[in-house]
């Protein structure tokens, strides 16, 4: 889960990462595959200068103030005893006040306006592409007020605590009146935001993660994945071959695992010289800015392979955010991630397409026999990969399988609608989704702890993000395709243990481009195509195909 959006949007309500399925498509230049290379530092197009140059500086200053709001956030989640919960939400509630009126006020309109005449004259198209985004930031932030963003700052705060002591205790009725107030602002808030012809409440609070997208988009992508998912999840629940979880559930010891989990990610090329990895609740990443990026996970002694998968998904978000040119361009749009989708991209590539792949467990099981020796010995490498891909219903999203994944995301994002909507009342909310469950997977929610309050992301007021999730598989899915076109090699490579080259084409075609293009044009610029279900079937269907037969 990314969690930069606290700090990288100058906005509140563009908190998190923009993206647009229709605009900006750039006709058939949207439609090559070829890399996106950058050359040296300011070759080849206009150094900052004047206006825009004044404007970079308030960027900056303003990103180095909402560092320290995501400071105090991660703390919260990290270190932050219990009872400090309400001096951090009026520290939540009065930094996020002060950033809005910063990036709201006059003095900062009038510099974006003087930055965007001298661009005209001036300006190449990564400027001209830094300042549209900056203006689409602007126009939307000063539609919101300052007392709701205070207001939704402290909600968040509060309402953090209050689901950390609802999940302890498996008792929905403790989160309820925090749920019913984060809807309700979020409906305030779209509101505000406003909502085009023919949309819903639902599409700016998605465009805040999604930027461009709408509710009727996303579910135009979801339903034909639907259709081609289930009759392959009921295909494996029929198979008589079943795989053995054992590998994957072998006791060993915490500290080993944080050690295993450590190396593999060093491998991997996360730089912990400017980043760490700490533990919560419900693991996250945060960019705070240049040189510090931090990740964190969770532990139990049964679930080695649960801890890599998710540090592996992490590390995907993490090794996003260290690869943003941030050094040069902190607090511009050039040095932030495009959307969430894009994103979710880089933590499920990392997390399935490599870390599920066979070629990863040719290199990964000899050390995970090391570092766990003996409790693995008498697994194969084989028998690793095939306990890491088995495919059975969870109650809980983050250790669902590949396939059963996204019913999950389709749920939460059916639901969430359906609040924003009035279809559904926060009180109503642990039967239906005990119901859905039931229905898309078979399972019977034993307690509300595996059920509507496994999530965080409610809490902190983030309606309208589980929806990239999966457009974040889409993404990935297209991209790994793309990116096995252009590098034969690759599956041999990582079964070596050298992720170098892997990681380099990240940092080319995506890292590397900030917001300069939308999520839409960036898809069809690396893989050819539009966002579509194809790419992911292809895989999961040669991998449900070697795993099950």
């Amino acid at each position: 889960m990314a969690k930069s959006k606290r700090s990288a949007r100058k906005p509140a309500a563009r908190s998190v990462k923009g993206a647009s399925r229709s605009s900006h498509s750039g006709g058939e230049r949207s439609r090559r595959s070829a890399p996106i290379l950058r050359g040296p530092k300011g070759k080849g197009r206009a150094a900052p200068d004047g206006p825009y140059a004044a404007l970079r500086e308030e960027l900056r200053q303003i990103a180095t103030l909402a560092a320290v709001l995501t400071n105090i956030s991660w703390d919260q989640e990290t270190q932050m005893p219990p009872r400090g919960a309400s001096l951090r939400a009026q520290q939540r509630q009065m930094l996020s006040a002060m950033l809005h009126e910063r990036r709201t006020s006059r003095r900062f309109g009038d510099l974006l306006k003087a930055a965007e005449s001298w661009a005209k004259k001036n300006g190449d198209g990564r400027i001209k592409a830094d300042l549209r985004e900056t203006r689409r930031d602007f126009d939307l932030a000063t539609r919101l007020p300052t007392s709701l963003v205070a207001e939704l700052a402290r909600c968040a705060s509060l309402g953090m605590e209050a689901w950390k002591e609802a999940r302890q205790k498996s008792e929905f009725t403790l989160f309820l009146p925090w749920l019913k107030r984060t809807i309700e602002l979020s409906r305030e808030k779209a509101r505000c935001l406003g909502v085009a012809r023919g949309g819903e409440l639902y599409d700016p609070l998605l465009d805040e993660y999604e930027p461009g997208m709408t509710a009727a988009a996303v579910k135009a992508t979801f339903d034909p994945l639907r259709a081609r998912l289930v009759p392959l999840i009921e295909r494996v629940a029929d198979s008589s071959r079943r795989p053995d979880i054992a590998p994957a559930r072998v006791h060993t010891p915490i500290e080993l695992q944080k050690a295993f989990v450590r190396f593999v990610c060093e491998k991997i090329g996360f730089d912990f010289n400017a980043g760490r990895v700490d533990e919560s609740t419900h693991p996250f990443c945060d960019g705070f800015g240049p040189g510090d990026t931090r990740m964190t996970n969770r532990y139990r002694s049964d679930g080695w392979a649960d801890a890599l998968g998710t540090v592996l998904h992490e590390s995907g978000h993490g090794l996003y955010e260290q690869g943003l040119p941030k050094e040069e361009h902190f607090g511009s749009p050039l040095a932030e991630p495009i959307s969430l989708g894009i994103h979710e991209s880089q933590s499920r590539m990392w997390e399935n397409l490599i870390g599920r792949s066979s070629a990863f467990w040719r290199w990964a099981g000899t050390h995970a026999r090391k570092h766990f020796a003996p409790a693995l010995d008498a697994f194969t490498d084989a028998d690793i990969h095939r306990a890491m891909n088995i495919v059975a219903p969870s109650f809980i999203r983050v250790e669902s399988d590949e396939l059963t994944y996204n019913l999950h995301i389709m749920l939460r994002f059916d639901l969430e609608r359906a609040m924003v909507r009035q279809d559904l009342s926060p009180e109503d909310l642990p039967g239906v989704w005990n119901e859905r469950i039931k229905s898309d997977l078979g399972l019977d929610v034993p307690d509300d702890r595996r059920g509507c309050l496994q999530d965080v992301h409610w809490s902190m007021g983030a309606v309208g993000y589980f929806p990239t999730y999966t457009l974040g598989n889409l993404y990935s899915a297209q991209f790994w395709e793309a990116m096995g076109r252009e590098m034969p090699g690759r599956e041999e490579m990582i079964a070596r243990g050298e992720f170098a080259p892997v990681l380099q084409w990240l940092r080319d075609r995506v890292h590397s481009v900030g917001r300069e293009f939308r999520a839409e044009e960036l898809c069809e610029r690396i893989s050819g195509a539009p966002l579509s279900s194809d790419a992911l079937m292809r895989h999961l269907e040669r991998k449900v195909s070697a795993v099950y037969g």
